[in-house]
């Protein structure tokens, strides 16, 4: 399993229960493909840098979750045919730790004498 960070943008016409209930539909999608919910955030409503579909703000919420492939094809799928949400963006998750350094090759040092002779 990977993990994965969503940021979704949320029509600003929704009272709070109702942001906190779609954020719940929304664990329950991550929890019924065997995913797993490692947080989530409701930053709030925020002015837009540009208007999204008539709308000047909108409901920002953070979710980082682990999953498969198929969770995250599910979860694009949801987001995109809910009304409800104006623009998400799901990025995986990469750990620096994780990735090794390859050791840098060097190159033989050639002798100055020799490389005169040559």
């Amino acid at each position: 399993m990977q993990i994965y960070e969503t940021i979704l943008i949320i029509k600003p016409v929704l009272a709070d229960p109702e942001v906190v209930e779609f954020v719940e539909k929304t664990k329950l999608t991550i929890a019924g493909e065997s995913g797993e919910l490692v947080t989530h955030e409701i930053w709030g409503r925020r002015k837009l840098t540009h208007i999204i579909g008539k709308a000047r703000e909108g409901i920002y919420v953070y979710l980082k979750y682990k999953g498969s492939p198929a969770l995250l094809k599910k979860m694009a799928h949801n987001f995109g045919v809910s009304d409800t949400v104006l623009r998400e963006m799901t990025v995986l998750v990469r750990d620096r730790k994780m990735r090794e350094k390859k050791p840098k090759k060097i190159k033989p040092a050639v002798a100055p004498a020799a490389a005169a002779q040559a």
